[in-house]
Formats: C-alpha cells, sequence, structure tokens
C-alpha cells in the first residue's frame, strides 16, 4: 500500500480528488478521515503531531532550579493522538510512504515527524518526497511524476529551532515570572525572538516620550487661477526670519522659470510574505489574520503558497497562462490590458528556489468565499496584474516664482499613462493640477500664510512595518513573524494598532536591557538562525547548534542571577503600574484591579479598609488598561483580550458599570410589567397568548391599546378588554414606581 501524507486534512481531499482515477472511498481511521483509490491512502495531518518538551518531573516551576532547563534532556510527546494511531495503524501495511507537506523548514519536520511514527510500525518503509508550491491539478500531477527525497537536513534545523525555543522559552519565563511573582495565566513570556521583537517596540515608544519638538514655520502665498505657493525654504527654523519674510511679501508674484519631465512610476515587485503582510496591514488585517487568510486561499486552490521568500516568477511559470484565467470574472479589464502589454515581470531583490512569489492560481467570485477572504484574494490577484503591467508615467511640472525679492515654488504632476495604477488602486499618488503659466507672467497675490508647525516624533510600530523591521534584522522566519506580534498581544504586552506597549512590557525589557542586553538584541537570535541555516545546508549537526545555545543561555543566566534583587523590585514596580486604572473618587486614592480570594477580579481602591469602594470586572480575558482616559470619570479605559476572539473594548470601568445598572434596572422594569399583565382578574394563559400574538406584553402595552382595535385582531371582547385596560393602568403605574 501506498500513503500520501498531506499537512492538513483539506489539502488531503485536494490530492486524492485529483490523482484518483477511479471514485474515491472515504474511510475513518480512529476517527481520522483517510481517502483510499487503487492501492493509495491519502490522509492529513494537523500540522505538528508530536512536539517537544520536558519529561514531567521538570513541571514544577519552584522546585526546578532555572540552570537545570537548560541542560535536562528534552522529549518528543504526540500531541495529536488519534493522528499518530492512524499512522500507526497504516503504517503496519504500507511499504511506500510520499511526504506532501509544505514544501519549508517546518513541512519538512511535519513530514518527517510522521514517517518515524509509521516506521515505527514498520521500519522498513520506503520514503519520497514531492514538493509544489499550488494546490493546482498541473502542479500537484507534476509533482508526484518526480517525486525527490526526504530532506533529513532541512527537517533537523527546523526540530534544532523547536528545542532551542523550548529551552530560552523555559529558562527565561519562569525566571522572570517567579521573580516578578507572576505566575499561573497570567506569567511573563519570555521568547528568543519575542524579547527582541518587544524591545522594538519600546525603545520605540522610548524615542517617542523622550522626543522633543522643535518649532518652525511655512510660508504660503494664494495666487490668481487657483494657485497656491509655498516659500522655497520650506521649514524656516527662525521665527522673526519668517517673520520678516512674511511682512516684506509684495502683492504681485512674477513666474521665473517653468520646468516639465516625465516621470516613470515603476510597478512593485511580486508579493514575497514579508511585503504581502505589510500590504494586507495597510488595508486593515493583522499580520496574524493575513496569513491565516492566504493560508486558506491556499489550501483551497486560489493563490500559491504564501510563505515565501522570493520575488522573481520562475521562467516555468506561465505568466501568459495565468493572466488569460482572469479574461472573464470581476477582473476582465484588468486582465485584458495587461495581455495587449509587453507583460514583462517585475523582479524583487531576493531570488529563491524553494518557492516563487505569491500568486493567484484560479479565477474566483465574491461568491466564492467570505468577504475578508476575496479582500485578500483581491489584494493578491491586484498585485500579480500589477507585476506584469507598464510602468505609470507622469508629466512633472516645477515651477519657480518670485515675491518681493523672495523665492516661491509650485509643483504639479499629472499622470498621462496609467500604467501598473490601473491594477492597484492601494498605492494611490494623487495628480496635482497646475493652471497654465508662462515665464515672465505676473500674478497678483490673494492672500498669504504664515503657519507654524512642530516636528512630530517617530510614529509607533503598525504590524505590517514590524514585520518588514523583523525581517531585515533577521528576527524569526517568513512563517513564524506574524505568530511573534500575536503573542505579544495575548501577553498584554502592546495594544493598539500601532501597537504602544504596556507598563509590564517596560518593566520586562529594561530589566532585561539592563541586566542581560544580548536577550532583547538581535544578534543573538540571528547567530542562533544562521546556525539552523547551517545544519540545513550540512555545514553543521542539530546537537551543535543546539550545544550552542545553551552555553549563550548559561552567559544569559550569570548575569540574571547576579541581579536578581533589582530585577525584582524593576518588575514588581512595572506591573503594579499596569494595574492602576485611576483615582477614587471617594478618597482621592488609586484605584488598582485586585483579584479576590475566589478568583473573581475587580477594581478596588488602595484605601482599603476605610474605603471599600468597588468595581466589578468580567471573570475571564487578560485585561489591559490604555492609556485612554474617561473625561466624566478621569478612569483608564479598560480592553480584555481573549485567546481567538476579537478584543473587547469594555471603555471606561464606572461608565460601563452603570450602563450595566441602568440596561438591569430597564430589564426588570419590563419584567414587573409584564408579570403585572398575568395579575389582571380574567386574563389566563390562553388569553395572554392571543394578546402577545398582538403585540401586547405588557400592562402598559394592555393600558395604551385601543380597545376596538385588538377585539379585531384577538377576537377577545371588547368589553372586558376595556376593564382590562383600567386595572392595566393602575398596575402599570405601580410597576413604574409612579
Amino acid at each position: 500500500m501506498h500513503l500520501i501524507i498531506a499537512e492538513k486534512h483539506n489539502v488531503a481531499k485536494r490530492i486524492a480528488h485529483i490523482l484518483a482515477d477511479s471514485k474515491l472511498k472515504v474511510k475513518r481511521v480512529h476517527g481520522i478521515e483517510t481517502f483510499h483509490f487503487d492501492d493509495k491512502v491519502v490522509m492529513g495531518l494537523s500540522g505538528h503531531i508530536v512536539g517537544v518538551d520536558y519529561p514531567p518531573g521538570y513541571n514544577n516551576w519552584q522546585k526546578v532550579d532555572y540552570r537545570d532547563l537548560i541542560h535536562a534532556q528534552v522529549v518528543t510527546k504526540p500531541t495529536q493522538a488519534k493522528i499518530v494511531s492512524t499512522l500507526h495503524d497504516l503504517g503496519k501495511d504500507v511499504d511506500q510512504i510520499t511526504i506532501a507537506t509544505d514544501y519549508d523548514r517546518e513541512g519538512e519536520l511535519i513530514g518527517v515527524e510522521a514517517l518515524r511514527i509509521a516506521e515505527e510500525a514498520n521500519p522498513d518503509i520506503k520514503a519520497d518526497r514531492v514538493r509544489f508550491s499550488a494546490i493546482t491539478k498541473d502542479e500537484i500531477l507534476d509533482a508526484f511524476e518526480s517525486p525527490g527525497e526526504v530532506d533529513f537536513d532541512l527537517a533537523s534545523s527546523g526540530e534544532a529551532r523547536q528545542v532551542v525555543d523550548l529551552i530560552w522559552g523555559a529558562a527565561l519565563t519562569r525566571f522572570i515570572s517567579i521573580t516578578a511573582g507572576r505566575l499561573g495565566k497570567g506569567f511573563l513570556s519570555v521568547g528568543r525572538v519575542q524579547s527582541p521583537t518587544l524591545a522594538l517596540i519600546v525603545d520605540r515608544e522610548k524615542e517617542i516620550e523622550a522626543f522633543k519638538p522643535q518649532p518652525y514655520w511655512e510660508i504660503y502665498a494664494d495666487l490668481e487661477k487657483d494657485l497656491r505657493v509655498k516659500h522655497e525654504k520650506g521649514r524656516i527654523w527662525e521665527g522673526d526670519v519668517a517673520r520678516s519674510i512674511f511682512d516684506g511679501l509684495d502683492d504681485v508674484a512674477e513666474v521665473i522659470s517653468i520646468k516639465e519631465k516625465t516621470r516613470t512610476d515603476r510597478p512593485p515587485a511580486p508579493f514575497d510574505t514579508t511585503a504581502f503582510i505589510s500590504a494586507a496591514s495597510s488595508i486593515g488585517f493583522s499580520a496574524a489574520n493575513a496569513m491565516r487568510i492566504a493560508e486558506w486561499l491556499y489550501t483551497s486552490g486560489f493563490i500559491s503558497y504564501p510563505r515565501t521568500e522570493n520575488t522573481v516568477y520562475p521562467t516555468t511559470l506561465d505568466l501568459k497562462a495565468l493572466v488569460s484565467i482572469f479574461k472573464k470574472g470581476p477582473f476582465r479589464e484588468e486582465a485584458e490590458r495587461v495581455l495587449k502589454g509587453p507583460m514583462v515581470p517585475t523582479r524583487g531583490k531576493r531570488k529563491s528556489t524553494d518557492h516563487p512569489p505569491i500568486y493567484p492560481t484560479a479565477s474566483a467570485t465574491k461568491k466564492d468565499m467570505k468577504s475578508d477572504q476575496w479582500k485578500i484574494y483581491e489584494l493578491v490577484v491586484r498585485r500579480f496584474l500589477a507585476t506584469l503591467s507598464e510602468p505609470s508615467r507622469w508629466i512633472v511640472m516645477n515651477v519657480k516664482l518670485d515675491i518681493g525679492g523672495e523665492p516661491f515654488k509650485a509643483m504639479g504632476a499629472r499622470q498621462i499613462e496609467a500604467g501598473w495604477r490601473a491594477c492597484y488602486p492601494y498605492s494611490k499618488a494623487a495628480e496635482q493640477i497646475l493652471p497654465e503659466l508662462a515665464e515672465g507672467e505676473r500674478l497678483p497675490v490673494l492672500g498669504k500664510e504664515l503657519v507654524d508647525k512642530e516636528t512630530q516624533p517617530p510614529s509607533r510600530y503598525g504590524q505590517g512595518r514590524l514585520v518588514k523591521l523583523m525581517d531585515e534584522l533577521g528576527l524569526g522566519t517568513k512563517s513564524t513573524r506574524h505568530e511573534i506580534i500575536s503573542k505579544l498581544y495575548a501577553r498584554a504586552y502592546v495594544h493598539g494598532n500601532p501597537m504602544k506597549p504596556t507598563n509590564t512590557a517596560y518593566a520586562v525589557i529594561e530589566a532585561l536591557e539592563r541586566h542581560s542586553p544580548t536577550i532583547t538584541k538581535p544578534e543573538m537570535t540571528r547567530t542562533l538562525e544562521e546556525g539552523m541555516t547551517k545544519i540545513a545546508e550540512r555545514r553543521l549537526v542539530e546537537g551543535e547548534v543546539i550545544e550552542e545555545s545553551r552555553s549563550m543561555l548559561d552567559t544569559v543566566f550569570d548575569d540574571l542571577l547576579k541581579h536578581q534583587e533589582e530585577i525584582e523590585t524593576s518588575l514588581r514596580e512595572g506591573l503594579r503600574t499596569d494595574k492602576i486604572v485611576g483615582n477614587c473618587p471617594s478618597c482621592g486614592k488609586e484605584l488598582i484591579i485586585r483579584r479576590g480570594r475566589r478568583g473573581s477580579r475587580f477594581i478596588g481602591c488602595t484605601g482599603y479598609p476605610d474605603c471599600t469602594n468597588t468595581l466589578p470586572l468580567p471573570k475571564f480575558g487578560m485585561i489591559i488598561v490604555t492609556d485612554k482616559v474617561c473625561e466624566e470619570h478621569g478612569m483608564y479605559h479598560i480592553r480584555i483580550i481573549n485567546k481567538g476572539k476579537r478584543p473587547w473594548d469594555l471603555g471606561c470601568p464606572k461608565c460601563n458599570f452603570d450602563q450595566w445598572q441602568a440596561k438591569k434596572a430597564e430589564e426588570a422594569k419590563k419584567k414587573a410589567e409584564v408579570d403585572a399583565l398575568a395579575k389582571i382578574p380574567g386574563i389566563g394563559p390562553k388569553t395572554l397568548e392571543k394578546l402577545g400574538a398582538a403585540g401586547v406584553k405588557t400592562a402598559l402595552d394592555l393600558a395604551g391599546a385601543e380597545a376596538e382595535d385588538l377585539a379585531e385582531k384577538t377576537g377577545l371582547n371588547k368589553k372586558k378588554i376595556s376593564s382590562w385596560q383600567v386595572a392595566a393602568k393602575t398596575l402599570a403605574e405601580e410597576a413604574s414606581g409612579c
């Protein structure tokens, strides 16, 4: 029997349908769906089915020394018991296995993990590997016609990363969490890639806080012909100089020179993962959400593999045929436009042989997918068409003028050929049309303006920009960067987009930067990444890289343990600051987030027991105190993060509580009115049902109804309804407290 292993269930199903000449038979083995045809079985995994961990004795945080974690044996444990059992059972009857997982470091390791499990049942299994970049019929058939060998070295490099990340993450996380007294679900995570990434965000926030704005002035003049011009100096740093120039301006401007030139605006390069995440971020998608959707589009056969560092289309890719599939459908006009041109693809700076850039593999319409999926699919299609389009061309005009001896300028731009911009509306460039002018022409000055401004601090990192920076610094990989950012949100280290660090993030990074800066610098993780690459290239073995990482971590702990008391003080102060919600309206002392004896959470006054002012908080989710302040109550707004859900902006805790109480009171009032209706003599269950069907559900509804109209709708006696209305009015008034 020939077993084919895909990385996910839906990919296995698609591959089986493509390969099967006869009708597929679906069988469940240990609850796992497998696809049978001829002498072949296709099954899907669920990503990693085994993981690395410490033996059980190392799980006690209080009893195991940090350094013991550095040098402890790391074991492999099944994480998907049903899939492992299925592989064992199928492996007994298999003589050949084909690994058809994603072709990258993680995919190779996932495939090798599955192969090892099957080999436990049958050591004589022969194995090969198919590699493809799109789940289309042609690519899958081509891949299975010429399988290659399993790359055990690439898998080893992936396994080394797992072990290194486990050791660094476990040892550092325990040290920081125990030192800070932050255990349980609220532990403080520290990681080989996570911490340098968080340091970038914290350091940028420090730059923003330390920034001192500088004043400057700009001078504008409004001329006849609806022309606005700017002083050629641009920013003028001395206020008295700016005012002197402004006061000396004449009432007439003379056109000194007009220069025109053609500017060529080249199309963008093909999407690699980093550029894709950046583009998706600009249209409102988080890095993790963009990659999640891209993964769905890939496994559904709509786009190529989304994890790539390639920005050059391979010569084997039939670009004309790909564009032609869009001649029908929503991108018809753009496709026809591209096909009429020379179709010379752009090239980025990166070229690799594992996967091509991200490109569309099938035509689709909005009906084929959800709204968010369509937006990402459309982004990929339009980027692909843009990379095959002609340049955009512009006429750029530079006008110089003189007003009272002072030089002014005006810049104009007019698009003469849309080129790639007709396909790709996400990168906007506005036209600036100038009126017809002639050298020596004199224009009356209709108005002038002296504008005072200030230099602005550097901006915070958005997710797209941060992914780019991580890429430049060698932090993480194309497959993990978006996951690292998601962890920073999940651990309440950052909030918002652009990202703002919490006080907890400040405390962790400042403690590490002061006492063990190696953890927060890209150089450390880049060195280890290079070691993993050398494993894949057969220049190092897995054990050497793991031992080097252990040695580096030992050095880190030499510094950490030496300064544990200072680190504790720094962390605890930072954590406390992150719990402050505002000042108590009763006594003026701080209101902070507290936890009750039974695990409940609430906002309490630090003046307790003298002051017992409290506000309730939700039972579940990570609580983040933002920097937004309620104007009415002076309290910071709160955000709740639950894993796998959108953040809940609870807002001001007092406003939220007041709204909750008002809603509760309204519900109680309605219930009292409903109950009052049932108390009226002569109104039984059947009558209540008839009244309810007619829209009368409370005593107030009955009191305000037209008796004749209600009698007609319900078939009830009009006189009875009138007598009930008298009682209903009295009861409604009692229920409302009147």
